[in-house]
């Protein structure tokens, strides 16, 4: 059986913390590869720094992606992400607190497979996690990674 990996690019500690334990509420035992910022999401997705060596065709079965974030914000993130012949179709959900219409709007625009705003409530964010690896992790079919 094949290993699915989440990617979770997020700077907040605690969101980070919060959301290992809504998977493991859930028995979601998937490896959580966490990126603080977009330019460490962008090294794993591509092998380089101190991801180097890794298998770049083994890529993350979703990218969970806050849009707020140091260094490389998420959008500039996703917009890298769909530049690139590898990612390209990689399965990107954005898990941002924003409300705001135009990160809404600018998130699809680039490419967002999904857009979720990030429950305030842990029990409803604990719901809203297992629907994500419900439907990201056992019902869909993500694409064949294109060798180069």
């Amino acid at each position: 059986m094949e290993k699915k990996i989440i990617l979770l690019v997020e700077d907040n500690p605690d969101d980070i913390v919060l959301t290992r334990r809504a998977l493991e509420k859930n028995n979601i035992t998937n490896e959580l590869v966490i990126a603080n910022d977009g330019i460490e999401a962008l090294d794993y997705l591509q092998a380089k720094g101190k991801h180097e060596g890794r298998d770049i065709y083994d890529l993350p079965t979703v990218v969970l992606l806050d849009l707020k974030l140091p260094r490389m914000d998420g959008l500039e993130t996703l917009k890298r992400i769909r530049s690139n012949e590898i990612t390209k179709l990689l399965p990107v959900v954005v898990l941002t607190s924003s409300k705001e219409e135009q990160d809404i709007l600018s998130s699809y625009g680039l490419g967002a497979n999904s857009y979720m705003r990030k429950p305030v409530d842990f029990n409803k964010f604990v719901d809203a996690v297992q629907n994500l690896g419900l439907y990201w992790l056992l019902l869909n079919e993500t694409p064949p990674v294109k060798r180069m």
